[in-house]
């Protein structure tokens, strides 16, 4: 199955799956949780995120956008959160028992079970999955970045929160063995899902698009959003100096 098949012929099973296209920046992004680059200011913004395991409490706004220079795919959360919390340290410590955000990957989408799953809680600490020997835990990608931004007090629900940002930078070196093209074509499709999990109070599942899952589960690459690349820079770069 050739990878240049067009978005029509992929199944949408029973409910839509969401799509997004993925600019390219010319400007260099710091990692340091703060989306104040113009890359991120004009980068399609993602909002609608689906809670298909929603019981009571309050469904919170979660915002996250992508961008992709030569070396990274850059992600960015900003999760609105009246209670951060986080205790997870260790890397590859189970972080989505906290305030969490998660991005998994396919990177061919002819063989979605081939995927990588990156997790951060709100303190930044790292669980990090590729199909590499049954999903080891060895495996770490050596380059991957990442920077959160509270606003807020952490794990003090004395008092409310307002969000916390997370900005990643993913390198694409870590997709050579999977990918058609690294970095990716103008046209190239990949598969990736975005979810939000955790919390000690107001436990969030949100994700972009729905796993169709009876229980919570993010595990689901068949039901992955579409990503499609563009060769396009953002609008702001090339008013950019």
């Amino acid at each position: 199955m050739t990878l240049f098949y067009s978005l029509s012929s992929i199944s949408l099973n029973a409910q839509p799956i969401p799509k997004y296209t993925i600019h390219r920046t010319a400007n260099s992004i710091v990692i340091d949780g703060i989306l104040n680059e113009l890359a991120w200011q004009s980068a399609p913004v993602i909002n609608e995120f689906s809670y298909p395991w929603f019981t009571n409490g309050q469904k919170e706004l979660t915002e996250a956008r992508m961008i992709l220079d030569k070396n990274y795919l850059y992600v960015a959360f900003v999760a609105h959160d009246q209670f951060i919390s986080a205790y997870k340290s260790e890397r590859d410590s189970p972080v989505s028992q906290d305030d969490c955000v998660e991005v998994f990957i396919a990177p061919n989408p002819s063989k979605v079970q081939d995927y990588f799953n990156y997790e951060f809680n709100a303190i930044s600490t790292t669980l990090d999955r590729a199909p590499y020997n049954n999903r080891s835990g060895k495996w770490n990608s050596n380059d991957l970045k990442v920077a959160i931004k509270l606003n807020g007090t952490l794990n003090n629900h004395s008092d409310i929160d307002t969000t916390w940002t997370t900005e990643i930078a993913i390198p694409l070196e870590d997709f050579y063995q999977f990918a058609q093209n690294t970095p990716p074509l103008d046209g190239d499709l990949w598969r990736l899902n975005l979810y939000r999990t955790g919390g000690e109070i107001n436990l969030q599942y949100a994700t972009w698009s729905t796993t169709l899952r009876p229980k919570p589960q993010f595990h689901a690459p068949e039901r992955f959003g579409i990503v499609e690349f563009s060769d396009s820079l953002l609008y702001s770069d090339s008013h950019a100096h």
